[in-house]
């Protein structure tokens, strides 16, 4: 029966000091991937903006095209010859 008190505060032990060195290091982890992410997010703030810029700018071209040429008046001198 001792034995067995021991066995099971030893699993307890192990068990207890497994969790204790996971929080631990994923904490750690987290913390050293911290920066890398927020790098990573400002590339991809910037991607972002250079797309919307172009599409913006795309965009804005294709509406200048869209429209009619203005046509011009007629002359003076071009009514008679119609």
């Amino acid at each position: 029966m001792t034995l067995l008190i021991f066995l099971v505060g030893a699993l307890t032990g192990v068990l207890a000091g497994g969790i204790l060195c996971v929080h631990y290091l994923r904490s750690a982890i987290a913390d050293d991937i911290g920066p890398q992410l927020r790098r990573v997010q400002n590339q991809l703030d910037n991607i972002e903006s250079a797309v919307n810029l172009a599409l913006a700018s795309r965009y804005a071209e294709l509406s200048q095209l869209s429209w009619p040429a203005a046509i011009p008046a007629p002359r003076a001198n071009d009514e008679g010859r119609r």
